[in-house]
């Protein structure tokens, strides 16, 4: 089977790459690409004979035939500003300037067979840019308004977040992505220590796919989609270079692999035929920021220091006039940022002995970040088109989030990251071909800033008669020690024929050799654990831990995992004008990916030993077998089912397309994280292990046993930990044991809507459903005496249904199963109003509401499920991680004297959380939930944004030379939006805000800036 996919593969990319080596094409719509097409009438006795799209900027031409009937197709052309050369039997016309939009499907029909009166252009996607070289309207130019534009997007759900949006709306930390969630069902969601994620309807962000220039930038290891997004406070690419980008959040076309919930697509600036540069500088500091709340509760004091500094510079121009262009930039961060050190549940400082005051308080942390990116295009005739690109991203600095942990168990965060790409696109009349061969380096390192052992203070209050275990304090050493990454080549080709009428069929083929890599050593410092309530009658215990835990090398294998993946894709669209007024678009494509590390993967002896009846007969009765979950190296297979149809349509009431129902259907399977399949084999390499000590703990005392032992103040030195392993066989060492039989997460996806345009104002209002099945999950594999997960048959009334991690195979922790079973469902109805700005019309707004029914098996974002023996046993619940009511709203104005001003509001209503509660009568575990605390009036966030631009022309180097003065202000109101609420349902104060923290909107803060362009 897997030389039979390899050999399928290497034929296919043979067959398709063929196409790039034949001759010439039309252009290809691919990942990014936008298409036009349409039908022109002649005067009679004067037949068009071709017609040629020329880049302005560029000058970058593409021809296409002209059919019997008037019809043309270009299936791919760069998002960018275009004008019509139309060759006639007898003459030439051209159109004026118009713009086609990152992964837009326009239509455009002209009438030639009467002179065009000059008109004033009024666009939308069709009208020239303010100091476009396009001919001027009148005479036989035609002109191109927004209303001859049509859109022939099917049912995807979505929109495109333009240069001007990006330049113009405020924003913090400059990642071209905080606009995304302009788009139906989207959040952008940063957190307070600066990283940010994209999350899509009720599904989590390794969902989520991004492609810069038809490229995937999928992360195959970590877990917030893209590459170097986990836990970094960096962007993904500079802001500089993106030119424009589109948001889907569902049902997109065959094109797009590994995802399930958002793709987005953008595409990067290229260079033109006239040197154009810009550079900025963005400051703020605590002078320029109002107080956190934690610095003024419980009592106001001084402001910590703080700094973000970001800045860069951009060029591009031509190498050979309308033949050869570059393009340069870089960006940098430098960001002091603050975070507190708290107790849990709101509990006071003051309340832990004196000593450990220290700990706690406001402190500061840098962070680095260094983005660069180039560009070179080439010409070399009217039918090729030649790119090479390149990005290098470095992060360095400490990290460490609000919360318990104290600053000397800080991270040293390392990010690295390689992405090189050559295109190739050869366009002929009735096909093109587009083919890349990209090459990606990554690197997620970070190390603890200091050596030693960890404490960990924990907390056992009795409240209402139930005991609810929370953090007080962390100090010591840090404990994340972590080296993960990917390497390797990808070689992908497109096809487009465009010689059938009415059809634009596209065949593309995708082939990755990239190397996985984990270096995963928990707990290399080691962590004692302590229940300072254990002694009540002695006072605060500091003295005697309840656990210690560290990692340690088990003598077999290597706990650097690497696997030498290999994947493959293939999909078929075809995008068929049915009629004039109905476009069909019917695709599928097939996904498989093959990871050596888990299909090869053999499971010890010990391990088989281990859970083995003879030496743990707790297994016997089971509700699961435990040899579906031990590897031969032979009884596993690539998962082969990934077969995707995805089916969209539009239908335009009136012939101009103005108003049409839209809506479609599509299944989209995305992949399973390798930092999920690793830990089978790091596990085992360097495990974590397991000790507890008698009498030390209050809520689960210990059983005495070869890891239950009595402290002995030695086991806070090496040597004592090596005589506890020396005691022992498995030293309390967890398992990984995974499902021989792992499927791949999808998602089912549909949507319906209806979409308007009143000249330069957009309406759309619509309905999706998405259902994700088949997510990864860690389960519990412990079970009692009698096979049972919980007590069959209790032995007092006191007794509640508890996990029986106190019932592991002797010597050993806990048994964790890896398998399939998080499934999530949205349905969200939602309306969207755009204004487009033009030059005529200063003018613009982006408004989006969404409403969403959401729900989940498993809490939002949380893998391990412990709680119950099967995921199937897991309640069905509102999703915790998605508002009910989200309202987006972005504006801009140009004002008289060269000003600009322009605002983003962000609103959605409150969290819902959820917590279990263990009865004895009746015995039962039930997991319940509310809507938690907001900042007031049942809202759970809001923040408005501002900013105001004064350009000052200069005429120093061309007469766009200008520079720019900008002042941002964040959070106007000062909103509080907090993210710490009481999670004990028996609390009468359950769902109330505790604590301090905020998450990533800032406080009130004023940035400034200052920038130059010519």
């Amino acid at each position: 089977m897997n030389k039979l996919v390899l050999r399928s593969a290497l034929l296919t990319m043979t067959v398709l790459g063929s196409g790039a080596l034949l001759a010439p094409a039309p252009a290809l719509a691919q990942v990014g690409q936008a298409s036009l097409r349409g039908t022109i009438t002649a005067p009679a006795g004067n037949p068009v004979t071709e017609v040629t799209a020329i880049e302005v900027a560029t000058g970058i031409r593409r021809t296409a035939t002209v059919a019997a009937d008037g019809t043309y197709n270009f299936a791919s052309l760069r998002p960018g500003t275009y004008r019509l050369e139309i060759k006639l039997q007898n003459g030439m016309r051209n159109s004026d300037a118009f713009t086609l939009r990152v992964g837009q499907n326009a239509g455009l029909d002209l009438d030639l067979s009467t002179p065009a009166a000059p008109t004033a252009p009024a666009a939308d996607a069709g009208t020239a840019p303010e100091g476009s070289d396009a001919a001027p309207a009148g005479g036989d130019t035609i002109v191109v308004t927004g209303n001859r534009i049509r859109s022939l997007d099917g049912g995807q759900v979505g929109i495109n977040i333009t240069q001007r949006l990006i330049d113009q709306l405020p924003q913090n930390n400059r990642n071209f992505l905080a606009f995304a969630d302009l788009a139906p069902g989207v959040r952008f969601i940063e957190s307070a220590d600066g990283s940010s994620r994209i999350q899509g309807g009720a599904q989590d962000s390794r969902t989520v796919n991004v492609f810069i220039d038809g490229v995937s930038q999928k992360d195959y290891v970590l877990k917030n989609g893209i590459t170097g997004q986990d836990s970094s406070a960096g962007n993904p690419f500079p802001q500089l270079a993106i030119g424009e980008y589109q948001v889907l959040s569902s049902n997109y076309k065959a094109e797009f692999d590994q995802v399930s919930s958002v793709a987005i697509t953008a595409a990067t600036k290229s260079g033109t035929n006239e040197f154009h540069g810009e550079g900025f500088l963005d400051y703020t500091n605590q002078d320029l920021r109002s107080r956190r709340p934690s610095e003024l509760f419980p009592t106001k004091r001084d402001k910590v220091n703080s700094a973000n500094k970001q800045f860069g510079v951009a060029l591009g121009g031509p190498i050979v006039q309308d033949k050869a262009h570059f393009f340069v930039t870089y960006e940098g961060k430098r960001i002091d940022s603050p975070y507190d050190v708290r107790p849990d549940n709101g509990v006071a400082p003051s309340a832990l002995p004196s000593q450990y005051q220290q700990y706690f308080g406001s402190f500061s942390q840098r962070f680095n970040e260094d983005l660069y990116f180039g560009k070179i295009d080439i010409e070399p005739t009217d039918k090729d088109l030649i790119e090479f690109t390149g990005k290098y991203r470095n992060e360095s600095g400490a990290q460490i989030s609000t919360g318990v942990a104290a600053s000397t168990t800080a991270t040293l965060n390392k990010v690295e990251e390689k992405r090189f790409t050559g295109r190739w696109q050869r366009s002929e009349d009735s096909w093109i071909n587009d083919f890349r061969v990209s090459y990606q380096d990554t690197r997620w390192a970070p190390t603890p800033a200091t050596s030693g052992i960890t404490s960990l203070f924990q907390a056992t209050p009795v409240i209402n008669g139930n005991r609810s275990r929370f953090a007080l304090l962390r100090f010591g050493a840090g404990s994340n020690q972590q080296d993960k990454g990917q390497k390797g080549w990808t070689v992908q080709d497109d096809f487009t024929w465009t010689g059938f009428d009415g059809h634009t069929i596209k065949v593309g083929a995708k082939a990755s050799w990239i190397k996985l890599r984990s270096l995963e050593q928990n707990l290399a410092n080691p962590l004692y654990t302590y229940d300072v309530n254990a002694f009540s009658q002695t006072g605060f215990n500091d003295a005697i831990p309840y656990r210690v835990q560290f990692g340690a090398p088990a003598g077999s294998g290597s706990s650097d995992v690497r696997s030498n993946n290999f994947q493959f894709g293939v999909y078929a669209q075809d995008d068929w004008d049915v009629t004039s007024h109905l476009t069909l678009n019917l695709g599928l494509r097939w996904d498989y990916e093959r990871t050596p590390a888990y299909l090869n993967f053999v499971t010890t002896q010990e391990n088989i030993t281990a859970v083995s009846p003879a030496n743990y007969p707790n297994l016997v009765n089971a509700d699961y077998n435990i040899n579906d979950y031990i590897s031969n190296g032979r009884n596993r297979k690539a998962f082969t089912g990934a077969w995707q149809p995805r089916v969209g349509f539009t239908y335009r009431f009136d012939e101009a397309g103005r108003f049409a129902l839209f809506g479609g259907y599509g299944r989209s399977y995305d992949r399973n994280q390798f930092d999920f399949l690793q830990q089978e084999v790091s596990q085992g390499a360097f495990p974590t292990r397991s000790f507890n000590f008698i009498g030390a703990d209050s809520q689960n005392p210990c059983t005495p046993s070869t890891t239950c032992v009595a402290w002995d103040p030695i086991y806070l030195t090496a040597a004592g930990r090596q005589q506890l392993l020396a005691g022992t066989t498995g030293g309390g060492r967890e398992f990984r044991f995974l499902d021989n039989n792992l499927k791949t997460p999808y998602s089912d996806q549909f949507s319906l809507g209806l979409r308007g345009r009143f000249n330069l104002v957009g309406l759309e209002v619509g309905y999706t459903h998405i259902t994700s099945k088949d997510g990864f999950v860690f389960l519990l594999g412990n079970r009692r005496k009698d096979g049972s997960f919980f007590f069959d048959n209790p032995a007092s009334a006191t007794d509640t249904p508890s996990a029986p991690f106190g019932d592991p195979p002797p010597g050993y922790g806990a048994i964790i199963l890896g398998t399939n079973g998080l499934r999530t469902a949205s349905d969200s109805a939602y309306f969207k109003v755009t204004k487009t700005y033009t030059p005529a019309s200063p003018w613009s707004i982006d408004a989006t509401y969404t409403f969403t029914e959401a729900s989940e098996n498993r809490q939002f974002g949380e893998t391990f499920s412990l709680d119950y023996p099967s995921i199937n046993d897991y309640p069905t619940l509102r999703s915790s991680g998605v508002p009910r009511h989200r309202l987006v709203i972005a504006g801009s104005v140009d004002l008289p004297l060269g000003i600009a001003f322009s605002t983003k509001l962000q609103v959605e209503s409150a969290a819902y959380q959820k917590a279990f509660i263990d009865q004895a009568n009746p015995f039962q575990r039930i997991l319940v939930g509310q809507f938690t605390d907001g900042v007031g009036g049942g809202w759970g966030r809001r923040q408005i944004d501002l900013a105001v631009t004064k350009y000052v022309p200069i005429r120093f180097i061309s007469d766009q030379t200008r520079l720019r003065f900008r002042v941002d202000v964040l959070n106007v109101f000062d909103d509080w939006n907090f993210v710490d609420f009481n999670n004990n349902p028996t609390s009468p104060d359950w769902g109330r805000q505790v604590g301090t923290s905020v998450g990533g909107n800032p406080p009130r803060t004023v940035k400034l800036s200052v920038g130059y362009s010519f």
